[in-house]
């Protein structure tokens, strides 16, 4: 096992951060998992490294290979440190969420490009050891654009429907929210809800790593669309249909300007 300080830049074209559902990426060739440490502990299994479509990707299962780690216990900032020392140029964060706006069903993929912190408890940034420096980065645009137009064009290149914006509240889980969190999320102006949208992204940012997510929607939220009831079984169901989805569009992103 090699410390995340001492691995040589591969200058990784995309990293990418699979949610649930999403433990491994198909299509990855010349394959190397990388198992490392950083000084901010263990992240959530071994990176794998490889050639995708013409271009050098790096994986990582946000919740582990067997989805061992629930939201809230994932080591947000050993998984961006790790990435960057590996040397990726920027980061696809893929997060399962669910739908509070009328037209985000299950099934439904977006490319947000807002967000709405209500974790709590998370090491939320680097700065947050003894003898670091303070970064207060901006964090106005929490998604980055050029990136995010790519992702778009990638999906509209191959044929896949995707909806360009919406503001993503991250909850801490690794429950699902009452129909009243909910309603307080819609006031709020979030059009969907996910539990691992943050601190991700603000970490990407202090790294100065672009980053931006690619939201799959499982689920409606609690009170939203006509199910009384959310299935775990329909989640999955539904997460399936949307994951098929991602390889498609990742083998259509350019290569890094």
């Amino acid at each position: 096992m090699k410390a995340a300080s001492d691995m040589h830049n591969q200058d990784i074209d995309y990293a990418v951060i699979g949610g649930t559902g999403l433990y491994r990426l198909e299509g990855l060739e010349n394959i190397r998992r990388v198992a490392m440490d950083t000084p901010y502990g263990m992240p959530s299994g071994a990176v794998v490294c490889g050639d995708f479509k013409g271009c050098r990707f790096a994986f990582l299962a946000r919740h582990g290979e067997n989805h061992e780690w629930a939201p809230h216990r994932v080591n947000y900032r050993a998984n961006v440190h790790a990435l960057h020392a590996l040397g990726a140029r920027q980061v696809i964060g893929v997060n399962a969420v669910g739908g509070i706006r009328s037209d985000m069903a299950p099934r439904i993929l977006a490319v947000p490009d807002q967000i709405i912190d209500y974790t709590h408890g998370r090491a939320s940034s680097f700065c947050d050891v003894e003898g670091a420096q303070v970064q207060h980065v901006d964090f106005t645009e929490p998604y980055d654009a050029a990136l995010r137009k790519d992702l778009l064009e990638a999906a509209s290149a191959v044929g896949v429907s995707v909806i360009d914006g919406g503001c993503y509240g991250a909850t801490q889980g690794p429950r699902l929210e009452t129909r009243a969190e909910i309603e307080r999320m819609r006031r709020d102006g979030c059009d969907l809800v996910g539990m691992t949208g943050m601190p991700e992204a603000v970490l990407a940012r202090e790294l100065e790593m672009p980053y931006a997510c690619l939201a799959l929607v499982a689920n409606w939220a609690a009170g939203c669309g006509e199910a009384e009831v959310i299935s775990i079984e329909q989640i999955l169901e539904h997460l399936e249909a949307a994951t098929a989805q991602v390889p498609n569009i990742l083998s259509a992103l350019p290569f890094p300007r």
